[in-house]
């Protein structure tokens, strides 16, 4: 990962830089992140060193953490787009995939929580492959 990175929602409201690097790249089933995402995972890059710098649209985050849980997640209240989040007292940043606009130069390092994993989501690389939306 460039250690330089930058990313935003989907309205554009919300944008931001993140200084460092990224140490690991998960690939959650769990049933939280599942309804996060409304699909079958969530795809969330940590670090403990990265820092980030909220560079528009501050006022347009909201966070939402699931009660007695470490579950949370942060979000644009313009689009709805998944957005960075720091945790635990500023020592965890975790930073959705999707919403970086910059190249995401490592490998996820596991898909975690399959026991909850999607009944659908196997074998998904024989469903056929479309470069554009189907006629």
């Amino acid at each position: 990962m460039p250690l330089t990175s930058i990313g935003s929602c989907l309205c554009g409201s919300v944008k931001f830089s993140i200084s460092g690097e990224f140490e690991s790249f998960w690939l959650c089933h769990c049933a939280r992140c599942q309804k996060d995402t409304g699909s079958a995972h969530a795809a969330n890059l940590f670090s403990s060193i990265a820092k980030i710098n909220w560079l528009s649209g501050g006022d347009d985050i909201r966070t939402y953490r699931v009660p007695k849980t470490r579950h949370q997640r942060s979000f644009c209240g313009m689009c709805g787009s998944a957005l960075p989040s720091v945790q635990f007292e500023g020592a965890l940043l975790v930073v959705p995939a999707g919403c970086l606009d910059s190249p995401i130069t490592i490998r996820p390092n596991a898909h975690i929580c399959c026991a909850n994993r999607a009944t659908w989501d196997a074998q998904l690389e024989n469903v056929t492959k479309m470069d554009d939306l189907p006629g």
